[in-house]
Parts: C-alpha cells; sequence; structure tokens
C-alpha cells in the first residue's frame, strides 16, 4: 500500500492499499505530515518537514496483512504534475481538513474532490476518505457539517476525526483506509437509495443458491453451520445461529420459514451488514465465492491451471460424478430421474448465461417427452470433459464444486488420463471415454448411426428439427461388464480437407449407403488415403441394410475390399425398426477403441480382426479354468488317497489331466464352430 501526501493550503491524504500507495496532499498547517509522523512514531513530532520521506510498513504489523507506502507530497519541492501521477496511482485517497478551519471543509467539495475525479477514470473511481485533523482544539464535532458531503458524494467510503498531536484515532485512520480498498462499500451498496446494487444482489443470490443444498428455498442449520465454516472456517453455536434467524424475524416476516433462512433473509442480514459498516464480513463471503473487486467471477478461479501433455485425455473422476448426481438429484423435483425445461433452467440459474442449447437434447439421452435423462446429463458432462476441458472447469466452478466438495479447485475434478501411446505399448488402458469418428457420404445414414445410439428409430429421427441436430452424440456400453463412454463425432464429408481432429479418436467408423451405388467410394478412398497406414482401428458400416442393395461403383465390392485391406466384413445396420435400433455395432466399437491391437485370426480369414479379441479373452479364461481345475484334482487326490502307492496315485492324475485337457478342447473347438 502507498500514500502520498500533498498540499497546498489543504490537505489531501491518498492512501493505497493490496501492496499499493497512501498519498496525501493538502494544505500547509493542517497536519497532514504529522499525521504520518505520529503513527510511525507513536508520538506527536516536536520539528515537522516540509514532506516526509517514503515510508513503508511491513504486511505482518497491519490488521489485513497488506504492505503499506506512505509517500508524502510537498508543493514546496514537487510539481502539480507529480501530485496528478501519485493521484493516478493511488487505491484509495484520504481528504484531510482542518476541523477548526471552515474553509479547509469547503476546499473538500469546490476543489479536491473535483480534482480527483478529473484525474481517475469514472468506471473506476477512487474511494475516498474525509479526514479530520486537530480534533483536539475543538470540542465540536464536524460530522453535521460533512454529512451531506458524504450523502452528495458516493465515492466517499466515510469519515473520520482525530488528532496528529493527542494520536486520537490515528490507526483507526489507516485502518478505514485499508477497509476502503479491500472491503469498499461502493460495488455493494447505494447509499441514494438505502439498498444493494443489482451485481451485489445478483451474486449473493448465487452464492444462497449454491448453499442450499437440497434446493428447498430455505437455508437449514445444517446447510448454515457448513456455510459458516465454509467462509469462517468456524461454525455458529446453536444460540448464535437462532439470534441470527431472530434479527431477520424482528425486520421482515418472510426472512424465516421452517426455521430456516430464506433469500429474502439472506439478502437482509448482508445489507445490515453494509449498514452498520460491516462490509468485511460480505466482501469475506463473495470472495471465498470467486468474486473480485466488481463482482466478477475471478479468471483464476473460474479457470484454474490444468496441464494437459499431448496425446492424454480428460475425464471426470469419480467424486466429480458425486458431485453432479447431487446436482442432478437437487433439481430434479419430480424424482423422474429426468430434468424437465423448467428444471434445466433452474439448475442453470448461478450461471451467467445458458450453457445447453436445443442440440443438447439430440446428443444424449431424453425420455418420452424429449427431456434429458440422468444418463443423459451424466453423458452431457462427459462430453464437455473431453472435448473442452476449460468449459467443463467454468461450468464447475459456476455450480460451487471446489466450495461443495471442499477441494482447492475445479482442476481436482479432473483426470487427465495416460498418453495413449502407452496404452498400446501395454496393450491395456484405464480410459473411461472412447472417441469414434464417423466418416461418410452424404446421405449415407451419418446422422441417423448417430441418434440410434440414443435409442432413436428412423421414425422418431424424422421429428428431430434440422436447427437442433448435433454431430455428437454420447452414449454408455458395456465391455466384458465395464461401463464405457463411447463419443461418436459425425465427420463432414469433405475428402480433401479432413483435419487432425477429424483424424484424432480411437475408432473409425466408414459408412455407405448400400442402395446408393456411388457411396462406398468415399469411405474406400478415405481409408486408403488416411487410414491404411494408420494404427486407428476401422469397422465398415453397410447403411440401409432394410433396402435394396445396388451394385456399388467401386472396382472391388465392400467385402472383397475389406478382405484385402484386412478389415472386418461391412456390418449390416438400420434404424427402420419398430423399436428401438439394435446397440450391439456401438458395443463391437467400442471392444474395438479399448483393444486396437488384437490380430487374431477368425472364421472370416482376416489377419487383423478386432472382434476376434472375444475368443481370445474366453480362450484365456477357459485354459486358466482348465489349469485351475487340474491342480485341484491333483490336490485333492493326493490328500485323499495319500496312502496308495506313489505309481498309482501319478496315473490316476495322468488320467484326469487328460480327460479335462479333452473336455476344455472341445470346448474351445465348439465356440470356434459358433463364432
Amino acid at each position: 500500500m502507498r500514500c502520498l501526501l500533498c498540499f497546498d493550503r489543504f490537505c489531501l491524504l491518498l492512501f493505497a492499499v493490496v501492496a499499493g500507495y497512501w498519498r496525501s496532499a493538502g494544505g500547509a498547517k493542517v497536519g497532514k505530515t504529522s499525521l504520518i509522523m505520529s503513527l510511525v512514531s507513536e508520538e506527536f513530532p516536536d520539528d515537522v518537514p516540509l514532506r516526509a520521506e517514503e515510508i513503508t510498513i511491513p504486511a505482518d504489523v497491519t490488521p489485513e496483512r497488506v504492505p503499506t507506502h506512505i509517500v508524502d507530497y510537498s508543493e514546496a519541492e514537487q510539481s502539480d504534475e507529480q501530485l496528478y501521477q501519485e493521484i493516478s496511482k493511488a487505491n484509495v485517497i484520504c481528504i484531510v481538513y482542518s476541523v477548526n478551519n471552515k474553509k479547509s471543509i469547503e476546499k473538500v467539495t469546490s476543489h479536491w474532490i473535483p480534482l480527483i475525479n478529473d484525474r481517475t477514470d469514472k468506471d473506476s473511481r477512487v474511494p475516498l476518505i474525509l479526514v479530520g485533523n486537530k480534533s483536539d482544539l475543538v470540542e465540536h464535532s464536524s460530522m453535521e457539517t460533512i454529512l451531506p458531503i458524504m450523502n452528495q458524494y458516493s465515492d466517499i467510503e466515510t469519515c473520520v476525526e482525530c488528532s496528529a498531536k493527542n494520536l486520537k484515532n490515528i490507526s483507526e485512520l489507516f485502518y478505514y483506509a485499508q477497509k476502503a480498498v479491500l472491503h469498499p462499500t461502493g460495488p455493494l451498496y447505494c447509499p441514494e437509495e438505502k439498498e444493494m446494487k443489482p451485481s451485489c444482489i445478483k451474486s449473493l443470490t448465487r452464492i444462497f443458491k449454491v448453499s442450499d443444498l437440497d434446493n428447498d428455498g430455505i437455508l437449514n442449520d445444517k446447510e448454515l453451520n457448513f456455510f459458516q465454516r465454509t467462509c469462517f472456517n468456524m461454525p455458529l453455536a446453536p444460540q448464535a445461529l437462532e439470534d441470527v434467524k431472530n434479527v431477520v424475524r424482528k425486520n421482515m416476516t418472510d426472512g424465516v420459514e421452517d426455521n430456516g433462512l430464506t433469500l429474502k433473509g439472506f439478502l437482509f442480514l448482508h445489507t445490515l451488514f453494509i449498514q452498520r459498516g460491516r462490509h468485511e464480513t460480505t466482501w469475506t463471503v463473495l470472495r471465498r465465492f470467486g468474486y473480485d473487486d466488481d463482482l466478477e467471477l475471478h479468471q483464476e478461479y473460474l479457470f484454474p491451471l490444468l496441464k494437459i501433455p499431448a496425446d492424454c485425455t480428460t475425464e471426470l473422476n469419480h467424486n466429480a460424478y458425486l458431485f453432479l448426481q447431487s446436482v442432478f438429484d437437487k433439481h430434479d423435483k419430480d424424482r423422474d430421474c429426468a430434468l424437465s425445461p423448467d428444471e434445466v433452467k433452474d439448475l442453470f440459474k448461478v450461471f451467467p448465461y445458458m450453457p445447453w442449447g436445443p442440440d443438447v437434447n439430440n446428443t444424449v439421452c431424453t425420455n418420452d417427452q424429449g427431456w434429458i435423462t440422468y444418463q443423459g446429463y451424466l453423458s452431457q458432462w462427459t462430453l464437455t470433459t473431453y472435448l473442452d476441458v476449460q468449459r467443463c472447469l467454468e461450468y464447475l466452478g459456476y455450480l460451487g464444486y471446489s466450495i461443495i466438495c471442499e477441494q482447492e479447485s475445479q482442476a481436482a475434478a479432473i483426470t487427465v488420463t495416460r498418453n495413449k501411446r502407452i496404452d498400446l505399448q501395454k496393450k491395456q488402458t484405464q480410459r473411461s471415454v472412447f472417441r469414434c469418428n464417423i466418416l461418410g457420404a452424404r446421405g449415407s445414414g451419418k446422422t441417423s448411426f448417430l441418434q440410434a445410439f440414443l435409442g432413436r428409430n428412423l421414425l422418431k429421427q424424422r421429428k428431430i428439427r434440422e436447427d437442433h441436430k448435433s454431430f455428437y452424440s454420447i452414449n454408455t456400453t458395456y465391455v466384458y461388464g465395464q461401463e464405457k463412454y463411447l463419443l461418436l463425432h459425425e465427420v463432414m464429408p469433405d475428402f480433401d480437407f479432413l483435419s487432425e481432429e477429424d483424424l484424432a479418436c480411437d475408432v473409425v467408423c466408414l459408412v455407405y449407403d448400400v442402395n446408393n451405388p456411388r457411396s462406398f467410394e468415399y469411405c474406400a478412398k478415405v481409408y486408403k488415403q488416411y487410414f491404411m497406414d494408420s494404427k486407428t482401428p476401422c469397422m465398415m458400416i453397410a447403411s440401409k441394410s432394410d433396402l435394396h442393395e445396388a451394385r456399388q461403383h467401386y472396382s472391388l465390392t465392400p467385402l472383397d475390399f475389406c478382405r484385402k485391406n484386412k478389415l472386418h466384413p461391412p456390418q449390416p445396420w438400420t434404424c427402420n425398426t419398430v423399436d428401438a435400433p439394435n446397440k450391439d455395432l456401438y458395443t463391437k466399437l467400442t471392444t474395438m477403441a479399448m483393444y486396437p491391437h488384437a490380430k487374431l485370426r477368425c472364421m472370416c480369414t482376416c489377419n487383423r480382426c478386432t472382434f476376434c479379441i472375444c475368443q481370445n479373452i474366453l480362450r484365456s479364461q477357459l485354459l486358466t479354468n482348465i489349469k485351475a481345475k487340474f491342480y485341484s484334482v491333483v490336490l485333492n487326490r493326493h490328500m485323499a488317497q495319500a496312502d496308495l502307492k506313489s505309481s498309482t496315485f501319478w496315473l490316476r492324475a495322468s488320467v484326469g489331466a487328460t480327460v479335462f485337457a479333452v473336455l476344455g478342447f472341445a470346448m474351445y473347438r465348439a465356440i470356434l464352430k459358433q463364432r
């Protein structure tokens, strides 16, 4: 904090907190330099210089733990330009007048306030404090004269009468100066209207809704204690809680309901704090919930540092899903496991804008009414985290994740996955979200393939408005009992301009229309140019398989093309069904994304068939079971027939092992035959 004292005939004291500056300017013989000297030496100086040297007060000796720099100004030694420069650096200005000099009081409004306003921006006015010095020379107070001035200028935070000679209110002067910067009244309260400003009400309303954990519109004792502990690191005693609620009851009828604090009561309490000069209480709450001095959420709060190495993806961790589940339950008032449009609006009231558009309803699962289901809700959050983790951090910030979950920041909700190259080397992955890019010519059925993943047949898809369609869809699949998210992305069919994002995925789905003879050619060219030599597994989808299959205008048939390139045969698919389309293909796609290195031979005679991994796993499990049973039989027979001869024992063990081996081989051949 830096303070400048400068004067011609009266005293102006500029006082800046937050590692800033305290400055004074004013007339001679009113005691502005004496105030500085008395503060530092704690005694009235006998010899007062024209200008005091710059003084720095360390942070550890100030109540607010803020370093303070005090700079004196002398008209006799410095120019007006130097005064103006110091004014522009100030964070708070204390205008000092002499209580026994009426002209010095008049000069406050006729000279100093206009001078300061001319040298500062209108939108970022410096808070002012009026300081009446030499109170030891009079028996009356100047407050009656000063109060109209305070009411006239909203920039004036407060007024303090003090005496440099007997040290009266010297420490209080510096305390109020610091407080005016750290806890200014201007952003919070309008003295003319005697009520809080709209921006303050908006911020406190968000804080109330975040703290209302059950969304019943009331802060009960448990929620009030959590709020108190979050903001002030200590709970309220039961009697203290009742005292707070009694104060509200005495002043308004609807401030307390069901023995809990309503939003009106919550806002009234903060208005009362401000009116009684307890600005720091409200500011402590605002800053704990991420607000800056302009009542905007800090960028550091919304976007905490999160390092994401190359070839890594981002996912929500378990605690984040638990938090999002609690948010869903909080707003699903009718308990139908879906969010109605009104419930969605209520959920996002803590946001400055509506983050989800109508396309979200066609990106995730909805119920028959078109409302986002619980699974769809989690899927959308998973999608946002994967595609734009910074936006996810921002959204979690609005919901108060770090506060409710008592974490340092929203970054604690994110898991950065292992480098994909390591997964490929180890042939296993811990990831839960896999991306599948859908490519194909126009009209091949890509959009229908996305919507079918959400359980919508062709009839339901025709009801979707064109401007509400989405290029993404996400849902869960189960691979060997593990729940995974599969993210489908429809890539625009621009063969010559496929970007890195269009190619960056875990599995590729090439879709062609069996009824269109020119549809397959696009898939073949895309595969040969972009994916033939890549390690990304590919699947060919024969879309609209319910229609007549036309001969494709390409040198090879789709089946021959797949055999030549060691791909699985084209998979027939249609969404023209009565019920929801079959989802087996989506499970296969997820399996391919999880195990891209599977190269076992299968009945289709290919050398690179991902689906054969099922047989691989079954064979491994079968062999493991055979070995376990073999050793179990050997051990049991050994213990039961320990008294038999060694040759007889090993003969029987060998026979048993042979029988189990034959049975195991027969089962394995049966599985291959079925496959």
